[in-house]
């Protein structure tokens, strides 16, 4: 607790609720059409009193499109890392439990996924499916999975050679009963800080896969889709990429301080020093 009390873990803490106050709350009191309006007159304005994130290259208000953005990006986000944990968590703990034939053939399948890096692989997956916001969850949640899947085996394998394992067994406990309430509760701490990493990682995720064009698509706000959308207008308006660039890297910033805080303290075997 005194780790999440810390300077990083207030800082970190922090960012994310006002990001996800910022998701959560934006759709509610700005209209999608302020994001979606046309001002030819108005366009590659500069920051200003008028103009607070200044405009794009079409006139639309940067300002109303990164606050909406942020739901989109937070919302794929978090839908992918669900995916990821519904995918992952089974596999990881059929693995490690069972071990045997079970452990070989679902570690190969995932060492298969492993050997291509996350975002490549949601990449050919998103190529394959289509740009659209399911296809690129989905693609993001099955890249991200072989990874959770990893740290669950491993996790359920250490507790399993735990001593106490060996006393559960012998009172006739069942495979099921042992993993829900014996195997689960003590492989969540990892599974959480893993969740918070790898939504931060999503981020990264989708706002790659919507500057190739692979992701969110026109008009919906996306800050990937904004950044795309600005390549051509760094020499003369460099904010149309700074803006929505900011917003992602204070986002997964406040994401990673809190997963290594939240690592501190989940861990039992850390000794905080005063």
């Amino acid at each position: 607790m005194n780790a999440l009390l810390s300077t990083k873990g207030l800082i970190g803490l922090s960012l994310v609720i006002l990001v996800g106050l910022t998701a959560l709350l934006s759709p509610f009191f700005i209209p999608e059409a302020l994001s979606t309006k046309i001002d030819v007159t108005a366009r590659l304005m500069p920051p200003s009193p008028e103009h607070l994130f200044g405009t794009d290259q079409l006139g639309r208000e940067l300002f109303y499109r990164v606050l909406l953005g942020s739901s989109t990006s937070l919302m794929i986000a978090f839908t992918a890392v669900a995916i990821s944990i519904l995918l992952g968590l089974p596999l990881g703990i059929l693995s490690g439990y069972f071990s045997g034939w079970i452990d070989h053939v679902l570690m190969r399948v995932v060492d298969t996924l492993l050997s291509f890096p996350a975002i490549l692989l949601a990449l050919v997956i998103s190529a394959v499916l289509g740009p659209s916001v399911r296809n690129t969850i989905l693609a993001i949640g099955i890249a991200f999975a072989p990874y959770l899947a990893r740290i669950v085996r491993g996790e359920v394998l250490k507790v399993c050679s735990l001593p106490y394992m060996e006393a559960i067994r012998s009172q006739g406990a069942s495979n099921l009963r042992i993993i829900l309430h014996h195997v689960l509760p003590n492989i969540m701490p990892p599974v959480i800080v893993q969740t918070t990493i790898s939504i931060a990682f999503a981020i990264l995720a989708e706002a790659a896969l919507s500057f190739l064009g692979l992701g969110t698509q026109p008009p919906t706000p996306s800050w990937g889709l904004m950044i795309q959308a600005s390549r051509d207008y760094l020499d003369v308006a460099p904010w149309t990429a700074l803006v929505p660039g900011i917003a992602v890297a204070v986002t997964v910033l406040g994401l990673n301080m809190l997963g290594d805080v939240l690592r501190d303290v989940l861990d039992p075997t850390i000794i905080f020093e005063k």
